[in-house]
């Protein structure tokens, strides 16, 4: 199982990012798919995911961001819209198959102006 992040960078506070993850593997799918960030000093932090079906998001990013999925491509996607300078962070894929987790490497994501 692999997970591989891209698609960070910098973009200016209100811009959008998509950060894309390439699953190899396993078949992505809505039953259990994650994206995560984290700051230094900070534990990680849920910022989107799939569970059975359903999408769950924190408050902090509810109406800004959307995790989807492409079987076709078994690619993960995070839509970040009207970014903020909290945003900034390392962001994970996630997953968990058998019980065990796996994560990618991260890609950075900077807000700034």
């Amino acid at each position: 199982v692999q997970l591989v992040e891209s698609g960070g960078g910098l973009v200016q506070p209100g811009g959008s990012l998509r950060l894309s993850c390439e699953a190899s593997g396993f078949t992505v799918n809505e039953d259990y798919m994650s994206w995560y960030r984290q700051v230094p000093g900070k534990e990680r932090e849920l910022v989107a995911a799939f569970r059975s079906g359903r999408t769950t998001y924190p408050d902090s990013v509810k109406g800004r961001f959307t995790i989807s999925v492409d079987n076709v491509k078994n690619m993960v996607y995070l839509q970040m819209d009207s970014l903020k300078s909290e945003d900034t962070a390392v962001y994970y894929c996630q997953t968990k198959l058998v019980g065990m987790n796996y994560w990618g490497k991260g890609t950075p994501v900077t807000v700034s102006s």
